[in-house]
């Protein structure tokens, strides 16, 4: 007898699919001695009967970002209806009335769904990136207590300045004074997470620092992140679920993993639930005492929310960095502009100051028009709809605003759309200085919108501001790849660099 046999439920698929399993792997072997599609030879791709257009998108590799991009731009109103496996299907658009339809307009009957929810329940549970209804509700109403201008000005003035003084600018002033390269990535990703633990949970997680050795948690993070992502590029869900079920390949790590991850983001609550007990009143009140003085203080719950705020504060605001320090090194006139600003304020961190820093705050959202933190984001249609350009959209179709493609689009932004151009959200005033002119948040809907807009976009610029700051007064950040190479952008659930961004830190006469 074998111990825990599986149902004859989840047997039966397995064998139902195997013929179509070996025709794809055969397939896909076979297509992948061809070249990848260019931008030029793109075309909306062709589907086959039960495996859809899934061929063209495994060729495609981890191009699949760019790849589905150049789809959307060159389809009518900018919105094609891609096939999956088993006649699933999902719309991708760029269209900015699109957007506004399925985040605001018709805001009710386009939810995360079922589909997104149960692929990513593992890693991130009930937390707020990962819920619908009343648990969101509940947990953006807690959340959005956090984010008013006196937890700003502090975040600003005493988290963020702590970091950058006490651990960012020495590592970077040691890497200058050895000649030593960093990935500066990494760097960004250590600063962010330490930043969100003390604003979020009031913790110090003290991971920046000058050793390059990553932390347990920091490894099994990183690895729930790209399975868990992952998942959502199988042939069918069953794949992953059968892997599941049977504790092998990359399930097997996915499942060890969440358990590090978890374990870590629990000791964080115990802890803050042993500070309420014992204090009356703690010196400051963060979101996590928010959550636990609730009456929401179920563990796995809580546990839910941290990992989710991790995931909001660590990986958004430092893929958008390295993103931002990589385009200054192509564009040494922006840098030029941003420094002369920088230069213009005083060293302080005064909130004041750093907010008013307009040149730096459009420079920043042109860097995240080309390079979003969250390229693509999907919902599932709850019921029967017809967006605004006619595509009809059946109950269960997911459909995908694609971020990275509409930052791309001639139509919006002009035939100079590939240029790195902050000077598209300025408008010169009278006295001749700058006033930031913003886009509406469905033509660049960077920081989504409607009623699921990020509460943390004000704090994250002035996180972000203060960053470019405190760095380029001081430093120049300089990529050490070679000329001419392109590195490449990937995403699991949020962006990052394929293989790290390895820079060398010169510092700047002036700040001697």
């Amino acid at each position: 007898m074998i111990e825990n046999p599986l149902s004859l439920e989840l047997i039966a698929p397995v064998f139902l699919f195997l013929p179509l399993i070996f025709f794809f792997f055969y397939s896909s072997l076979f297509n992948n001695k061809e070249a990848a599609p260019t931008k030029q030879t793109v075309t909306i791709p062709k589907s086959y009967p039960l495996i859809g257009s899934y061929l063209a998108l495994k060729r495609i590799g981890n191009r699949r970002i760019q790849w589905l991009s150049d789809v959307v731009q060159i389809s009518p109103a900018n919105t094609f209806t891609f096939r999956r496996p088993l006649g699933r299907l999902q719309v991708f658009t760029g269209n900015p009335a699109t957007v506004e339809h399925i985040l605001k307009t018709r805001f009710s009957n386009y939810q995360k769904g079922y589909s997104f929810i149960s692929t990513l329940s593992d890693f991130l549970g009930t937390g707020i990136f990962n819920a619908d209804g009343n648990t969101w509700k509940f947990q953006r109403q807690v959340a959005s207590h956090e984010f008013n201008t006196k937890s700003l000005r502090k975040f600003v003035e005493h988290v963020v300045d702590a970091e950058l003084s006490d651990r960012l600018v020495p590592i970077m002033a040691s890497a200058a004074q050895q000649d030593q390269t960093l990935d500066f990535q990494d760097i960004l990703q250590r600063f962010a997470f330490d930043n969100i633990c003390k604003i979020a949970f009031g913790f110090d997680a003290e991971y920046l620092t000058s050793s390059a050795e990553r932390s347990k948690f920091a490894v099994a993070y990183e690895e729930a992140t790209e399975i868990s992502s992952k998942r959502f590029r199988e042939l069918s869900p069953l794949v992953w679920k059968v892997k599941r079920a049977l504790n092998i390949g990359s399930e097997k790590r996915l499942r060890m993993a969440v358990r590090e991850v978890h374990e870590f983001a629990k000791n964080i609550v115990r802890e803050k639930k042993r500070e309420l007990k014992e204090k009356e009143s703690l010196e400051s009140v963060d979101m996590l005492s928010r959550f636990l003085s609730s009456g929401h203080s179920d563990e796995d719950f809580v546990t839910d929310i941290v990992i989710s705020f991790i995931l909001a504060g660590k990986d958004t605001t430092s893929a958008a960095l390295t993103w931002f320090f990589w385009l200054l090194s192509k564009y040494p006139r922006v840098e030029k502009e941003i420094v002369k600003e920088i230069m213009e304020k005083s060293e302080a961190p005064v909130y004041d100051e750093v907010k008013h820093m307009v040149y730096t705050h459009a420079a920043l959202c042109e860097s995240m028009r080309l390079y979003p933190p969250v390229p693509m984001d999907t919902k599932e249609a709850v019921e029967d709809d017809v967006l605004p350009d006619g595509t009809v959209v059946k109950k269960g179709t997911l459909v995908t605003y694609h971020v990275y493609a509409m930052g791309r689009l001639e139509s919006i932004w002009g035939e100079d759309w590939e240029e790195f151009k902050p000077e598209r959200w300025l408008q010169k005033v009278e006295s001749g200085k700058w006033k930031f002119v913003p886009k509406d948040s469905f033509t660049y809907p960077v920081f989504q919108a409607g009623p699921r807009m990020c509460l943390g976009k004000d704090m994250a610029f002035m996180q972000m501001q203060s960053v470019v700051a405190g760095i380029l007064r001081r430093f120049a950040v300089v990529p050490t790849v070679a000329e001419g190479v392109e590195p490449n952008f990937i995403s699991f659930l949020s962006s990052q660099m394929e293989g790290g961004f390895p820079v060398k830190i010169i510092e700047r006469e002036s700040s001697n």
